[in-house]
C-alpha cells in the first residue's frame, strides 16, 4: 500500500447524505445510450488558502495529494483578489473585467447594487451572464453537474443551473458538504454528475477574524484537511479515488491588516460629492451630478500614503481591469496590510473590522493561492511553476472533453501537468 493509501485509510469514515439536494433530473440521451463518459472531475476550493499555508505542516491530506500528484508553486489570482470575482474566473476562464463580477460589492447601471448579503442579487443570472460557467458548458454536452456551494451556482445563468446545487448556508459543516458530494456520486450512472464542485470557507473566516498567522487559522487548516481526508476515504471506499481527477485550489491568499492601518478617505475628499460604490481594499467612486469629479480624481491620483488611485481608463494594463461598466470611474487600491475606510465607519465597526484581508494587488506573494491536482490525468510527484488562475478553466474543459467557451486562459501553460497520453 502506497503512502497516500496508508494516510487515507487510517480510519473508516461512516457515510451520510448530509444535506438535502435538488430533484434528480432524468438521464440525458447520451447517458441513457451508454455513451462513454470522461473521468469525473471534482473542483475543490478552500477559500483564502494562501499558497504557503501548506508549508505549516498542518494539512497531511493535502500534503499527500501534492506528493503523489501535481503541486504548483502558487497560482496567481485575478485582480481584484476577492472571493466572488475569482471563483467566477475559475469556472469561466475570464478576468473579472470580462465576466462582470468585478467586486464583491458593485453597481450596475441597470441592475442596481450587488453585495454578498443581497440574496436576490446573488441569485439573479443577469449579474453573471457576462461569462459561461463550466457547468453550463458541461450540461450542454450531456454531462451532469453538481455544485456544493460556488458563487454563481444559485443563479439561472443563460437559462441554466447546475443539475444539482444548493443555496449557500454557512451552517452546513465541512463534513456535511463532503457527504453531499459523496451522495451525488452514489447516484445511478445515468444521473451521476461528472463535474462537481466543493467549497470550504473556514480558513477564510479565521483569516479575516484573527489574521493569517493566528492559532485560529492553524485550527481551520487542520479542520479543513480533516474534511478532505473524509472525502478521500469516501472516494476510496467507492473505488473512485484512482478513477477521478481532483483539483484543490484557493481563490486568493490572505495578508495581515492591523486595525490602525486605515486610510481615512473622508480626510482626503468630500464624500458627499461622490457616489461611493465600495470601500475596504478596493474602493470605488462614481461621479455625482453637480460636482467636479475631475478635481476629486486629480486629488486622489496624486501620490498617496498607503494607497494608489486611478481613473478606470488609467488602471495598469497588467491588472486587466477597467473596461467593464461595473468598474467605478475612480478606483483606489490599498497597499498590502492597509484598508480604505471612513472615520464614521471605522468608529461604528471598530470591534468587527477584519484584521486579515485580501483584494490587494494580485502580484503580491501574500495573495498567491494554493493549487494541487491529483488523478489519472495528472503526473505524479510533479512540482509545477506558478500560473494565472484563468488557465484553470481550459484545463478543466480539456479534462472533460468539451469545447471551451471564450476565455482568457491558455491551456498550453498548464498542459505540462498532465500525463503525455492525455495532453
Amino acid at each position: 500500500m502506497n503512502l497516500l493509501s496508508r494516510l487515507f485509510l487510517v480510519s473508516v469514515i461512516a457515510f451520510s447524505a448530509g444535506c438535502a439536494t435538488q430533484p434528480t433530473p432524468p438521464a440525458t440521451p447520451a447517458q441513457a445510450a451508454g455513451a462513454a463518459q470522461p473521468a469525473p472531475l471534482l473542483l475543490v476550493s478552500i477559500d483564502a488558502f494562501r499558497a504557503d499555508y501548506i508549508d505549516r505542516g498542518l494539512t497531511p491530506t493535502l500534503a499527500a495529494l501534492a506528493q503523489s500528484g501535481v503541486h504548483a508553486d502558487a497560482m496567481q489570482p485575478s485582480f481584484p483578489s476577492l472571493t466572488f470575482p475569482n471563483h467566477y474566473t475559475l469556472v469561466t476562464g475570464l478576468y473579472p473585467d470580462h465576466h462582470g463580477i468585478v467586486n464583491n460589492t458593485m453597481v450596475d447601471p441597470v441592475l442596481g447594487k450587488f453585495t454578498l448579503s443581497n440574496r436576490k442579487a446573488v441569485s439573479d443570472g443577469h449579474w453573471w451572464d457576462g461569462g459561461a460557467p463550466i457547468w453550463e458548458d458541461a450540461d450542454a454536452h450531456g454531462l451532469r453537474t453538481a455544485t456544493m456551494f460556488w458563487p454563481g451556482a444559485e443563479a439561472d445563468i443563460h437559462g441554466r443551473h447546475p443539475d444539482y446545487w444548493m443555496p449557500y448556508n454557512g451552517d452546513v459543516t465541512p463534513d456535511q458538504r463532503v457527504d453531499q458530494v459523496l451522495a451525488w456520486l452514489d447516484l445511478p450512472a445515468g444521473q451521476r454528475p461528472t463535474f462537481l464542485t466543493l467549497y470550504f470557507d473556514a480558513v477564510d473566516h479565521a483569516g479575516h477574524n484573527h489574521g493569517p498567522d493566528s492559532p485560529e487559522v492553524n485550527q481551520a487548516l487542520r479542520d479543513t484537511d480533516a474534511a478532505l481526508a473524509r472525502l478521500v476515504a469516501g472516494l476510496q471506499q467507492r473505488g473512485l479515488f484512482d478513477r477521478m481527477n481532483i483539483i484543490v485550489l484557493a481563490d486568493h491568499g490572505m495578508a495581515s491588516n492591523p486595525l490602525p492601518n486605515s486610510v481615512l478617505i473622508d480626510k482626503l475628499i468630500p464624500l458627499d460629492e461622490v457616489n461611493t460604490v465600495s470601500l475596504d481594499i478596493v474602493a470605488g467612486f462614481n461621479p455625482k451630478p453637480g460636482y467636479d469629479f475631475a478635481a476629486i480624481e486629480h486629488t486622489l491620483e496624486q501620490p498617496q500614503q498607503h494607497m494608489q488611485c486611478w481613473d478606470k481608463t488609467r488602471i495598469p494594463a497588467r491588472l486587466h481591469y477597467g473596461s467593464n461598466p461595473r468598474v467605478p470611474q475612480l478606483v483606489c487600491l490599498a497597499d498590502v496590510g492597509w484598508r480604505i475606510t471612513t472615520t464614521e465607519r471605522l468608529a461604528k465597526h471598530k470591534g468587527h473590522i477584519s484584521i486579515g484581508e485580501h483584494g490587494y494587488d494580485n502580484a503580491d506573494p501574500r495573495m498567491r493561492a494554493l493549487f494541487i491536482a491529483h488523478g489519472p490525468a495528472f503526473q505524479a510527484g510533479l512540482r509545477y511553476p506558478e500560473f494565472p488562475n484563468v488557465d484553470v478553466y481550459p484545463l478543466m474543459t480539456h479534462l472533460l472533453g468539451i469545447p471551451a467557451d471564450r476565455n482568457d486562459g491558455d491551456y498550453d501553460q498548464v498542459k505540462g501537468m498532465l500525463k503525455p497520453a492525455v495532453q
